[in-house]
C-alpha cells in the first residue's frame, strides 16, 4: 500500500516561491491500477517524483507497506527504489545501447553477473512482443517500440510498482491502447500497482480502476472511476470530463431557459432521449453543446439544452428526473 499524507512541495524560483503540491493525501491499494489526472501544470509530475524520492516533498510523509521513505538513508533508499520503477514520455533509452543492454543496464547497477542479465533481458523483450530487437538501437524504433523496452526495463529488477509519468503522450492512438493494453497484461500477470500520471481522459477511462484529480497543486476528487467520470463534483473534474458542455452559456436574452443533463451511465435506447421528450410532452429543446461517450451500452457526459420558457424548463426536469441514470439542473446564467 501507498500513503500519502499531507504532501506538499514549494520551489523557489526568481519569480518567487511556486506552491506545486498543497497537503495532499492519497492510498494506493496493492494491486490498484490508479490514475493522477490534471491539466498542464496541475502538479501531476511532481508528485509523482515525491512518490519514489526523485523530488523531497517540503512537507508531509510517503509509506510504502508502512515505511516512511523520508526517513530512510539513501542507503535504505537504493534499496527501495528497486522494487519502484518509472517509465517516461520520453522513453529516456540511452542511445549508445542497443535494447538489450538498455534492458541490463539497471540490472548492472544492482551487480547482476551479465551472463544472468543478459537472459533476463531476453526474458522481457520477449515478454513485451520485441524478442527480435535486441540488437536494435533506439533510433530504429518506432515509439511504441521505445515504450516497450522501456517497460521491460523498468521491470528488469522485479519492482512491485510501477509509475507511468505520461507514458502514452507522444503516442497515436492505436499506439496509446497497445500500451495501455501490455501495461493490463502486467497488472493482470506480476500483480503489479501501477499509478499512471496523464492528462489524457481516454487514459484513465480504459486502465484505471480509481482516480485522483488534480488541480492546482491540490486533490479536488478522488474515488472509482465510474463514480467520479458519471458524476463529477468540482469544476476541475466537470471541465476534464466534459469539456465540451460543463461551461455554462451567456443567455442570448433573458426569456430563454437552459438546462444541463448529465449521464451517469444511462441505458442506451434506439430513440434519443430528446426526441422522445419533444414526442411524449411537446417540449421542443435545441442542443447546445454535448459530451456523451458510449461505453459498453451506457452512456456517459453531459448535454446542454435550451428552451422557450419558464415552463418548459420545468417539464423537462420533471421529465428527465424520472429516467434512471440521469441527473438534470437548470443552468444559472454566467454573464
Amino acid at each position: 500500500m501507498i500513503t500519502l499524507e499531507g504532501l506538499s512541495k514549494t520551489f523557489r524560483t526568481a519569480d518567487g516561491t511556486v506552491e506545486a503540491l498543497k497537503n495532499v493525501s492519497l492510498t494506493v491499494n496493492d494491486g490498484d491500477i490508479y490514475g493522477i489526472i490534471g491539466m498542464s501544470g496541475a502538479g501531476k509530475s511532481t508528485l509523482v517524483r515525491c512518490i519514489n524520492l526523485l523530488e523531497r516533498p517540503t512537507e508531509g510523509t510517503i509509506r510504502i507497506d508502512g515505511q516512511d521513505l523520508c526517513a530512510l538513508s539513501e542507503n535504505e533508499l537504493r534499496s527501495v527504489r528497486r522494487e519502484i520503477s518509472m517509465i517516461f514520455q520520453s522513453f529516456n533509452l540511452l542511445a549508445q545501447r542497443n535494447c538489450l543492454k538498455n534492458i541490463c543496464f539497471p540490472l548492472e547497477l544492482a551487480g547482476v553477473k551479465k551472463k544472468e542479465a543478459e537472459a533476463r533481458a531476453h526474458e522481457l523483450l520477449e515478454f513485451v512482443g520485441l524478442p527480435d530487437k535486441a540488437d536494435s538501437y533506439p533510433s530504429q524504433l518506432s515509439g511504441g517500440q521505445k515504450q516497450r523496452v522501456a517497460i521491460a526495463r523498468a521491470l528488469a529488477t522485479d519492482p512491485k510498482v510501477l509509475l507511468c509519468d505520461e507514458a502514452t503522450s507522444a503516442l497515436d492512438p492505436k499506439t496509446t491502447h497497445d500500451i495501455l493494453q501490455l501495461l493490463r497484461d502486467l497488472h493482470s500477470k506480476l500483480g503489479l500497482t501501477i499509478i499512471i500520471i496523464t492528462h489524457q481522459m481516454s487514459v484513465v477511462e480504459e486502465i484505471c480502476s480509481r482516480v485522483a484529480i488534480l488541480d492546482n497543486g491540490s486533490v479536488v476528487e478522488e474515488g472509482p472511476v465510474e463514480t467520479v467520470f458519471s458524476a463529477p463534483k468540482s469544476d476541475a473534474a466537470k471541465r476534464l470530463v466534459f469539456p465540451d458542455g460543463y461551461e455554462a452559456l451567456p443567455y442570448v436574452s433573458g426569456s430563454e431557459k437552459r438546462l444541463r443533463i448529465v449521464f451517469r451511465g444511462a441505458s442506451t435506447t434506439s430513440t434519443p432521449l430528446i426526441a422522445q421528450m419533444a414526442m411524449e410532452k411537446g417540449i421542443l429543446a435545441s442542443i447546445l453543446a454535448a459530451s456523451i461517450k458510449t461505453i459498453s451500452d451506457k452512456e456517459y457526459g453531459s448535454m446542454v439544452l435550451e428552451v422557450p420558457d419558464k415552463a418548459s424548463l420545468d417539464a423537462a426536469l420533471s421529465y428527465l428526473s424520472g429516467t434512471p441514470d440521469i441527473v438534470a439542473e437548470e443552468v444559472v446564467s454566467n454573464e
